[in-house]
């Protein structure tokens, strides 16, 4: 049996680390626990909880026939999978040539993609909206898409990811006749999965949610993703539905529980992996 001062030694957690631990837990649930109650359930029920309240699906019914939501998944899937495989073509290149080359200027330039990661996205909405404008995109799935293309914190973390790489499975790739980018697709690709994996689920869960950037600069459901298309429950004038609120809210993040439930092991071993916390 170990002793408190043991425990804190060896960094093991105490009962009050756990109880701490089901708070947190209790309290990051309880939103989704409501979402789902007032979903299936009349209107009626939204703020009474009563074990024999009738389930309905109804709201989900009437959350999909309110707005266009086939165009919005569609919408919403093409800007994901369009940023992030630009994302991970530029930063891979970037990252390696970080990391695996000298040229005049590199640290310079490097220490210039970092200071992207101190800039917060809002703060260059209207610069960017000014140049959306300029060449003609105000209103398409590129213009939301676009900003994001060149992400600092994927070209970090492959840089990193790649210097420590051992040199000589390069100079072996190079032995064999492999150029660079066959030497890039065959050695460090395949040894940065995990850190590909784990920058895959963070970018694909802040665009699918991002909402801000969407809502400026699109202007039709032909370029709306899902979070901007939510906007439409909420109209004054039409009075607040929040069962119809909420399966719309499930609606929309429906594709992104289903997978973390299915693959949660694979996402929390891809995290571990990279070193993201």
């Amino acid at each position: 049996m170990t002793t408190p001062a043991q425990r804190l030694a060896f960094n093991e957690p105490t009962w009050l680390d756990t109880l701490a631990a089901w708070l947190l837990a209790l309290l990051w649930i309880l939103p989704l626990v409501y979402a789902v109650w007032t979903a299936f359930h009349p209107a009626e029920f939204a703020t009474r909880f009563a074990w024999d309240a009738p389930l309905t699906l109804d709201n989900f019914r009437r959350a999909w026939a309110a707005a266009p939501f086939a165009r919005y998944f569609l919408n919403t899937t093409l800007l994901v999978t369009m940023i992030l495989a630009v994302q991970l073509v530029l930063a891979t290149l970037a990252a390696y040539a970080f990391a695996r080359y000298r040229f005049p200027g590199r640290d310079v330039a490097f220490a210039l993609v970092l200071v992207q990661l101190m800039v917060m996205p809002d703060i260059l909405l209207v610069e960017n909206y000014k140049t959306m404008s300029r060449i003609g995109l105000v209103d398409t799935l590129l213009a939301i898409g676009l900003p994001y293309f060149a992400s600092a914190f994927a070209i970090f973390l492959l840089r990193q990811t790649f210097m420590g790489i051992p040199k000589e499975l390069d100079e072996a790739a190079r032995v064999e006749g492999a150029g660079a980018l066959q030497t890039l697709w065959r050695v460090y690709v395949p040894l940065a999965k995990p850190v590909y994996t784990a920058f895959a689920l963070v970018s694909v869960s802040f665009h699918w949610n991002n909402f801000l950037w969407p809502l400026i600069i699109t202007n039709s459901p032909n370029a709306r993703p899902l979070t901007v298309g939510l906007q439409v429950f909420s109209s004054g004038d039409q009075g607040v539905d929040w069962s119809v609120i909420t399966a719309a809210t499930l609606l929309s993040c429906a594709p992104l529980l289903i997978a973390f439930l299915l693959f949660q092991r694979q996402f929390v071993q891809s995290f571990m992996r990279a070193g993201i916390k």
